[in-house]
C-alpha cells in the first residue's frame, strides 16, 4: 500500500513509464504524468491518473505546472535511448537526457522534492571485463546515450551529498515484454530491441530481421543477452521508492534476470509463442557489441528483496502475443 506519496512520473506515457504507472496505481499511490508525446502513448495512460501534463522536461513552465501538484516524488524515464542515434546526434541527448534532468532536479529543490527514482540502464558499463556484470564493474561506456545515464548518476551524487536528493539508479538490462495482466496493448515507437523487431517479423510487418553474427564466442555464436520482463522493472520502481523512504539513503543496483539468451534462443521462443515462422538472415556483426552481457542482480535481492519472476523468454513471449498478433 502506498505511504501518501504523490509521484510525478516524467514520461508516463511511454513504454516503461506506462508499465510504472500501472503498478503505482495498483498499489494506491497518487500518479500526475507529464509527457511530451514524442514516444508516448495516450491509449496507454491508467485511467486512475490524476491529472497528465503535455510538456516537456526542458520547459519550465511545464514543470512549475506539474510541481504545482505538490508531489513529494519524482520518478523519471523522459529520455532518449536509441544508441545509435546518440553517436549520430549528440547534441539531442545532451539537451534532452542530461539537460532536461537538471532542470528537473532544479525544480525538485524548489518544490523541496528530495526523493528521485531515476531510469538508468547497463549501457553505463559498456563492453564487460567480467561476468555477471555487477555495481562495482567500471563504468566505460559505449555509446554517447550511455555516457548520459553515467553523467546524470554522477550529478545525482553531487545532489545527494549537496542538497539532500535521495536518489534510485535503477540499471536496466534489456527491457522487454508487455503488462503480465495483459492490460497494456499499445505498441512501443521506433523500438529498437530486439523482441519487438522479432514479433513484428512473426506478424508479417518486416518480411526479414538480421541477426548482427553468428561467430561469437557462445553456444550458438549468437550474441546473449539479459532480458528483464518490464513487469519486474514496474515492481522493482515501487520497492526503491519505498527504500528510499524507509531508509533515506541513496542507491544503484542492476535489474537483470541474471540469466543470458542467445539471438537464435529469443527467435525460438517467439516461433513458439506466436505459432509463426520468423524469418531472418544472418549478416556481419554490429560494432561494439559484446558476445556475452548478463546482469548480477544480488544487489538488488539484498537491499530490495527483489528478484525477477517473469523475465523466462517464454513468459516474455507469452505477454507480447497478443499487442502484436491480436
Amino acid at each position: 500500500m502506498s505511504d501518501n506519496t504523490k509521484i510525478l512520473v516524467t514520461g508516463g506515457a511511454g513504454y516503461i513509464g506506462s508499465h510504472v504507472v500501472k503498478q503505482l496505481c495498483d498499489e494506491g499511490y497518487e500518479v500526475v504524468i507529464i509527457d511530451n508525446f514524442s514516444l508516448g502513448l495516450r491509449q496507454n495512460i491508467d485511467s486512475r491518473v490524476s491529472d497528465v501534463i503535455e510538456g516537456d522536461i526542458r520547459n519550465e513552465a511545464d514543470l512549475e505546472k506539474a510541481f504545482a501538484h505538490n508531489v513529494n516524488a519524482v520518478f523519471h524515464f523522459a529520455a532518449w535511448k536509441a544508441a545509435g542515434e546518440s553517436m549520430e546526434d549528440p547534441d539531442k541527448y545532451a539537451k534532452n537526457n542530461i539537460c532536461g534532468t537538471l532542470n528537473l532536479l532544479k525544480y525538485m529543490l524548489k518544490f523541496n522534492v528530495k526523493n528521485f527514482v531515476f531510469s538508468s540502464s547497463a549501457a553505463v558499463y559498456g563492453n564487460p571485463q567480467y561476468l555477471p556484470i555487477d555495481e562495482k564493474h567500471p563504468t566505460v561506456p559505449e555509446n554517447y546515450y550511455g555516457y548520459t545515464k553515467l553523467a546524470i548518476e554522477e550529478n545525482l551524487k553531487w545532489y545527494d551529498k549537496l542538497k539532500g536528493i535521495r536518489y534510485a539508479a535503477l540499471r536496466y538490462f534489456n527491457a522487454t515484454g508487455y503488462d503480465v495482466k495483459g492490460r497494456l496493448n499499445g505498441r512501443e515507437k521506433n523500438p529498437a530491441n530486439l523482441s519487438p523487431i522479432v514479433m513484428e517479423t512473426a506478424a508479417g510487418e518486416r518480411a526479414q530481421m538480421q541477426v548482427f553474427g553468428n561467430d561469437y564466442d557462445t553456444p550458438d555464436g549468437t550474441c546473449i543477452r539479459d532480458y528483464i520482463h518490464v513487469s519486474d522493472l514496474a515492481t522493482a520502481h515501487v520497492l526503491a521508492l519505498r527504500y528510499l523512504n524507509e531508509k533515506e539513503e541513496s542507491l544503484v543496483v542492476n535489474l537483470g534476470a541474471e540469466k543470458g539468451y542467445s539471438v537464435l534462443d529469443v527467435i525460438k521462443s517467439a516461433e513458439k509463442s506466436s505459432g509463426r515462422k520468423v524469418n531472418y538472415k544472418i549478416v556481419g556483426r554490429r560494432e561494439g557489441d559484446p558476445g556475452n552481457l548478463v546482469a548480477s542482480s544480488a544487489l538488488a535481492f539484498e537491499k530490495l528483496g527483489w528478484k525477477a519472476q517473469y523475465s523466462d523468454v517464454d513468459t516474455i513471449f507469452k505477454s507480447m502475443k497478443n499487442v502484436y498478433l491480436g
